[in-house]
């Protein structure tokens, strides 16, 4: 099942405020998406902690086979 960049990126941005989050559809199938997302929230964490608070922000849509959310490339970022 497919999942629309808009409720991706609201999804992100109820976990992160202040967070610049662009939706990127990588196949054209609302399936396979980049997100690029600023947020202050990042500032001094490892990419793998930003990461992760992105993944928390989905609250599991991408988990296991049966997820909504297939594919999402992460582009993590401080202003």
């Amino acid at each position: 099942m497919a999942m629309a960049g808009d409720d991706i990126a609201a999804m992100i941005k109820e976990a992160l405020p202040d967070a610049q989050v662009e939706m990127i559809d990588l196949a054209g199938d609302n399936n396979h998406w980049k997100a690029v997302i600023i947020s202050a929230a990042f500032d001094g964490l490892s990419r793998v902690k930003q990461h992760q608070l992105v993944y928390a922000a989905l609250k599991g849509k991408m988990d296991g086979a049966d997820g909504e959310l297939h594919a999402l490339a992460l582009e993590t970022r401080a202003p």
